[in-house]
């Protein structure tokens, strides 16, 4: 009863009216922050930082995490109607959400983006709101053994799970891990895989970069070839009818997504370094995994798209509790967010929800708001999004090479990075063109320069024995299922085989 106590008096905070008018702004900008290619979250709370020195701390914060809020609702924007991931925690939106506007579904694809963003941010709330104290202790316990079990786990998803042809998905896979590992080693300092000794490589691969121009230049030149030069539209109904509809369709057919998301994401948003991208990319797994028809995904299916935008929404969510209650950021955004706060005076850790608790049920009363607002705004602005499918593919495609191009620049704001784009574009077309899925290299540079920092720690605190994996108690039953997964492609090879020779 306390915590609903302290949670209504943070309700009562964040509706006071300034607070109230900064959320309703924050979300805004914070909804065409995150559906814009090459800004999103980070450089969206960067770049407003110093306006919030003109309000009190407490409303500053609100301000920036309803910004968070709105980039995460955004980022399926652009994923969903030009096929440009906003952000890189759009990703995954983009394999069904894509798929579906091409097919007249667009506002389908959107009414469900908002709908599992909306599930995924309150689940997270009320998870965050009555066990902060339990999971930073659960999140403390991860250790580099558990979080690499983890992310051999979102591998073997792909692999064991997958419907494409198994030996070009581990190929995707490899081919992603490579590009994860350009630029230097983070253990070692070594530079590793510089091309032609180009010092651009020196940096790594920005992820931006990569999905950039996997899904907006190399979507662009597949959708051309694949029209051979017609002019086409995506068309898609607009009426308050068929948004509730839509709502109602979303829901019935992507609740499973919604769970998976917005409980997992949670879970891997509380885990420090991790963030709403690696958790939008396992929950889009996960609920492939447990689906009754997983070839449906990457063709248009609802829950591909339900489940990974109630993934980032949660992990967003749940990456504020280690900043909170440890004074560790769970993701970059929540980096500038924990900086902020230093500069406001207050410092965060275990003591703040004793001595600044009407600040921290203020921002916890906050996210419940933030969520309710961008859910209404999102909404609003689906006829417009829709319009933007009317356009003729005559008029979106250069739109769309140019927002790459923008967006690509944005980020690093250098030319290298372009260059790179328009090879990954390239490149991805002819992937796909020879039926290689993308998703699963995807996943590998996002997931690789996780994984392989934290394999090698754990043999450097075993001496080298693997082991370590299998004694622990959180590692060893995820690695098991992870080597389960991976083992099961040749055990269906296997039963086929001895069902054709029966026969």
């Amino acid at each position: 009863m306390e915590i609903l106590s302290l949670l209504g008096d943070g309700m009562l905070v964040a509706l006071q009216p300034l607070n109230l008018m900064l959320i309703l702004i924050g979300v805004s900008l914070g909804l065409f922050i995150g559906a814009m290619p090459g800004l999103g979250s980070v450089n969206g709370v960067a770049i407003l930082l110093p306006i919030t020195f003109l309000v009190p701390p407490g409303s500053a914060i609100i301000f920036l995490a309803a910004i968070y809020y709105g980039a995460m609702y955004g980022g399926a924007i652009s994923s969903i109607t030009l096929g440009i991931p906003g952000a890189s925690t759009a990703v995954a939106t983009t394999f069904d959400g894509r798929p579906l506007a091409m097919k007249g579904m667009a506002r389908l694809a959107l009414v469900a983006a908002a709908v599992g963003s909306f599930v995924g941010g309150t689940v997270s709330n009320v998870l965050f709101s009555f066990l902060a104290p339990l999971l930073a202790t659960v999140a403390l316990s991860f250790g580099p053994p558990e979080i690499f079990a983890l992310m051999l786990l979102a591998f073997a998803t792909f692999v064991g799970l997958g419907g494409d042809d198994i030996p070009k998905t581990v190929f995707s896979i490899c081919f992603g891990l490579v590009l994860a590992t350009v630029g230097f080693d983070q253990i070692s300092g070594a530079p590793r895989l510089i091309l032609f000794d180009m010092t651009g490589f020196l940096g790594g691969i920005s992820f931006l970069v990569l999905a950039i121009g996997v899904y907006g230049i190399g979507e662009m030149l597949w959708t051309i070839e694949s029209t051979r030069g017609e002019i086409t539209k995506s068309e898609a109904d607009i009426s308050v009818k068929g948004i509730i509809e839509d709502t109602g369709t979303s829901v019935k057919k992507g609740w499973k997504g919604m769970s998976i998301g917005s409980f997992l994401g949670f879970f891997v948003g509380i885990l420090p370094a991790a963030g709403a991208t690696p958790a939008s990319l396992m929950s889009y797994a996960v609920t492939k995994m447990v689906s009754k028809n997983p070839e449906q995904f990457g063709q248009g299916h609802v829950g591909g798209v339900a489940a990974p935008e109630a993934g980032n929404n949660s992990a967003s969510t749940g990456s504020m509790l280690p900043m909170l209650t440890l004074g560790i950021p769970g993701s970059p955004t929540t980096a500038i967010l924990l900086g902020g706060m230093v500069i406001w005076g207050l410092t965060p850790g275990p003591r703040l929800f004793v001595e600044q608790s009407d600040f921290v049920w203020g921002l916890i009363g906050s996210f419940y708001i933030s969520n309710f607002f961008a859910l209404l705004v999102n909404l609003t602005f689906i006829p417009l999004f829709i319009w933007m499918l009317r356009m003729p593919f005559t008029i979106l495609a250069p739109l769309i090479f140019v927002l790459s191009i923008v967006g690509g620049y944005a980020a690093m704001q250098d030319m290298f990075d372009i260059w790179l784009l328009l090879a990954f574009g390239f490149g991805a077309f002819f992937l796909r063109k020879f039926d290689y899925p993308l998703a699963p290299a995807v996943l590998a540079i996002v997931l690789g320069p996780i994984a392989e920092p934290t394999l090698r720690q754990s043999l450097l605190l075993s001496s080298g024995d693997p082991s370590i994996f299998f004694t622990r108690p959180i590692a060893a039953p995820i690695m098991l299922v992870a080597i389960i997964l991976l083992l099961l492609p040749a055990l269906k090879f296997l039963r086929r085989g001895k069902s054709s020779r029966a026969a």
